[in-house]
């Protein structure tokens, strides 16, 4: 690795896999659990949180779990050298609208989305492509997660 802020160690990667798996444990049980200082767990989490490793405490929510039923990936193709910044205020604006990139290929900017349903999927995609600098929307529906979003692999690689 080429930068500080990126390498952790093998008590970095134990402490960022318990408390990927049960994030509610807290500092002090961490501690007991991998047999070290509490100060230590508390200045490992300070350090793994100011270098960006660690992003939030958030709880992960689960959006189906809340109605919206569809997922799907919209790449949209907007016209160049002007408006990315201003679709990209449209895009934050639509609560359905989880993420959103900047892409290279046959697109500018890929986004996942929820809704919930299918004709409230063609409601959200109307808006997302409601400026005229959005030329063309492309859009992938999900059928079925076969991986969740994970980091666990990583931190076990970067850990080497």
């Amino acid at each position: 690795m080429t930068s500080d802020s990126a390498q952790i160690d093998e008590l970095d990667r134990r402490l960022l896999t318990l408390f990927t798996e049960q994030p509610r444990i807290g500092v002090l049980e961490a501690s007991r659990r991998l047999q070290v200082a509490r100060g230590t767990v508390q200045a490992r989490v300070d350090r793994l949180e100011r270098i960006g490793v660690v992003t939030g405490w958030a709880p992960a929510i689960s959006a189906s779990a809340l109605g919206y039923l569809v997922t799907a990936f919209v790449t949209l193709e907007i016209t160049q050298h002007s408006g990315r910044a201003e679709i990209t205020e449209l895009l934050r604006g639509i609560p359905e609208v989880l993420e959103c990139w900047t892409i290279t290929g046959s697109g500018d900017l890929w986004c996942r989305i929820v809704a919930r349903s299918n004709g409230d999927l063609q409601r959200v995609i109307d808006q997302m492509v409601s400026d005229p600098r959005v030329v063309r929307a492309v859009t992938l529906i999900g059928l079925a997660e076969q991986i969740p979003f994970r980091t666990d692999a990583l931190v076990q690689d970067a850990s080497r």
